[in-house]
């Protein structure tokens, strides 16, 4: 059987859900909540949704960690984020299998997201050049893994950004058998703000050189530091010149990338079209829509699902044309309001580089009809358009995250719901539609089913 340890601190919204989805799993019956002096009600929440409470005497994650290692009872220890809702529903059974089959002693967590900054351009070049052993780890800094407890209790638990790199590293120097797993979908957890990434880059370097060469004073170690020296230079240099130039194309989904509305076409096969109609016309509140018209999916396999979005056609032309815009240093992806499975489909098809998108929920492979929404589809006190529920809060949220203005970006849609994102990149297109409010809007209207005119616009975007 399996532990899962979560480290907290102030995680009310979610704690709970992530602790009733580990219960959830049939192979756990031991979680750990470590709070580390939350401020709110975390601790609360995470008790009555049922798990074992540790207050943390000493805050800092790696405390965390190894106070919740001390008292698991189990040999297989899972760590969870606190801050993450939803999971991929299989995440636990992919980090543990590979513990509990006897092929693995430690199981990093690898996962469908943006690649981080500080793991591109500070973990990864420096593994490269110490660790090349593991620097082909797609996510080393990733917080979601699973350990035998018998080698947890000998390694050393730092108490800053680079105690999960040293986790690995330890393992790595152990000769303990270490696998990276993909645990499948996208994940959305807090990204660090640009001012939190100089104290997270100089702790992760130091957490990688310690390990190094522990003898500070070594005449590798001063040669090492003066190595680290160029390339810190060179990355400054190359990163302030690709932020000068980094744009961002974002794409609807249904009735644009996809020749046709998913959830109609998950209608026509399984036969709710007309109560799908009538939600749509009965409920205008957007939020309560979602959630209605995701009960219609209720036991509906994630095989039925994705064979009704490999019948719906793509854009002919959509991969040829991502592949031109990537060259042209956009990021590319994904907000649709529709599901994260389908979208997940979609990206990866495409070559896309993200996706947003309601998290639709299944337990044993089976849709439960429950749906969840990213929160940058909501509004903040600094939202660009007011609305509460909106894709160009999304917009707003891509932009902050990869450091690209509102005029950076080009958006490609075709409802109505789209009119607002539309009016607010800067570049709007309005994509084969019927909205004659969208096209009046928009910068571009694409009359064709075909997205090559992006190519040649992709310049006009500053």
């Amino acid at each position: 059987m399996v532990t899962v340890i979560i480290p907290a601190l102030n995680e009310e919204k979610t704690i709970a859900a992530v602790v009733k989805f580990s219960y959830s799993r049939s192979i756990v019956n031991e979680v750990i909540v470590v709070d580390d002096n939350s401020e709110d009600a975390t601790l609360l929440r995470a008790s009555a949704a049922g798990a074992k409470i540790i207050s943390s005497q000493i805050r800092g994650k790696g405390i965390s960690m190894k106070e919740g290692v001390a008292a698991a009872r189990n040999e297989c220890i899972v760590f969870l984020d606190g801050d993450i809702d939803p999971y991929p529903d299989t995440t636990i059974e992919r980090l543990a299998q590979p513990i509990l089959r006897g092929e693995a002693d430690f199981v990093k967590g690898t996962f469908n997201r943006n690649a981080g900054r500080v793991t591109e351009l500070v973990a990864k070049p420096l593994l490269s050049i110490f660790f090349p052993g593991i620097a082909a780890f797609k996510q080393p800094l990733g917080g979601m893994i699973c350990g035998r407890k018998s080698l947890l209790t000998h390694v050393h638990f730092s108490n800053d950004y680079g105690v999960d790199i040293s986790l690995l590293l330890d393992m790595y120097l152990m000769k303990a058998n270490i696998k990276e797993v993909d645990i499948g979908g996208h994940i959305e957890n807090k990204s660090k703000t640009w001012e939190a990434l100089g104290p997270m880059s100089r702790e992760v370097s130091k957490a990688i050189i310690s390990k190094a060469f522990p003898l500070a004073s070594s005449p590798q170690h001063i040669s090492a530091l003066q190595s680290i020296e160029q390339i810190n230079r060179g990355l400054q240099e190359g990163l302030r010149a690709h932020l000068e130039h980094r744009r961002l194309a974002v794409f609807d989904m249904d009735n644009t990338i996809l020749q046709g509305h998913f959830i109609d076409a998950c209608a026509q096969r399984f036969g709710f079209t007309a109560h799908l109609q009538e939600i749509r016309e009965d409920e205008k509140d957007p939020i309560i829509r979602t959630k209605r018209i995701a009960l219609l999916l209720k036991n509906l396999t994630m095989d039925q699902l994705l064979n009704v979005v490999h019948g719906i056609e793509m854009v002919k032309d959509i991969k040829q044309v991502i592949k031109e815009l990537q060259q042209r240093n956009y990021i590319t992806g994904i907000i649709t309001h529709s599901y994260s499975l389908i979208a997940n489909y979609v990206m990866n098809n495409t070559g896309m580089d993200f996706c947003i998108a309601h998290q639709l929920e299944f337990f044993e492979g089976k849709a439960t009809g429950e749906v969840n929404t990213p929160s940058c589809f909501f509004a903040d006190p600094g939202s660009l358009c007011g609305h509460g529920f909106c894709k160009t809060n999304v917009l707003q949220y891509l932009c902050e995250s990869y450091q690209v203005s509102p005029e950076g970006c080009m958006a490609i849609a075709d409802g109505f719901e789209d009119r607002c994102m539309i009016g607010h990149a800067g570049k709007g297109i309005a994509f084969c539609t019927k909205d004659e409010l969208l096209k009046k809007i928009a910068w571009k209207h694409l009359e064709e089913k075909s997205f090559l005119p992006l190519v040649s616009w992709a310049d006009a975007v500053q």
